[in-house]
């Protein structure tokens, strides 16, 4: 739970302060990872750091249990998958308390907040992604080095895909690849600038597969409602392999 008390930084949440001590902040631009030295439990060029949220934390906008509560994050997502959280930036508080400053999932775009970094347990994720809305293709990073190149469908002009840092929040996979989202949806922590409610949801812009009528939208046009579409084996090969909190840039 969110501290009644400050406590000081633990081992790990020293390792990472130290590997942001640079002051790390993913910005829209080429992948770039944490500016650490190459050591034990620090990452390498290319990484970041996601926070899987194990209790109840509250989202702050600055790093202070004294700072106006936003929100409240919840372990599970609305889905009920594990809540895994991109990392931009980490430091101790007033009263010493660890911090990570994390991507959130909610409107507007690029949302952001201070959570308590004991209430997550935090991993190294090499991966990245990179879509092109002019080129319509979506590059996938390991290590700072290019591992996968895929052909994909954006948004139309009238509802376009929107640019910034985003991150992957949940993975799910879908009961027939035979229908319009195809075989899997991995929503990001994104939402439509234009359409603020789409097929029941809020908007919220996702990965998908393609099956159904989405077939009659080739690959490498822009034609969808903000929705990046891919082949379902594409979206198959990120689903097993990407995990969730990996930053997705757009642009």
């Amino acid at each position: 739970m969110s501290p009644a008390s400050p406590r000081p930084a633990g081992p790990r949440v020293v390792r990472v302060l130290l590997a942001l001590a640079a002051g790390l902040l993913l910005t829209p631009g080429p992948p770039a990872g944490a500016e650490a030295p190459h050591s034990a439990g620090a990452p390498a060029p290319g990484d970041v750091w996601v926070a899987t949220v194990l209790a109840p934390t509250q989202a702050r906008p600055a790093p202070s249990i004294h700072a106006r509560w936003l929100t409240r994050v919840a372990p599970l997502t609305s889905w009920g998958t594990p809540q895994s959280l991109l990392v931009l930036r980490a430091a101790n508080g007033p009263e010493g308390a660890p911090w990570l400053l994390v991507r959130l999932g909610f409107r507007p775009n690029g949302r952001q907040a201070w959570i308590y970094a004991d209430d997550t347990v935090l991993r190294i994720d090499p991966w990245r992604i990179v879509v092109s809305r002019s080129a319509r293709r979506m590059q996938v990073f390991l290590h700072d080095g290019l591992r996968r190149e895929f052909s994909v469908v954006v948004g139309k002009p009238s509802t376009p895909t929107p640019v910034g840092l985003f991150a992957i929040a949940a993975k799910l996979l879908q009961p027939d690849p035979r229908e319009f989202l195809g075989a899997w949806v991995i929503p990001l922590t994104a939402h439509s600038e234009v359409l603020k409610r789409f097929d029941g949801g809020d908007g919220q812009v996702a990965l998908h597969g393609r099956g159904g009528k989405s077939l009659l939208d080739p690959l490498g046009s822009a034609r969808s409602h903000g929705c990046v579409r891919m082949a379902n084996s594409a979206i198959g090969w990120v689903a097993i392999h990407i995990p969730v909190g990996t930053p997705v840039l757009i642009r």
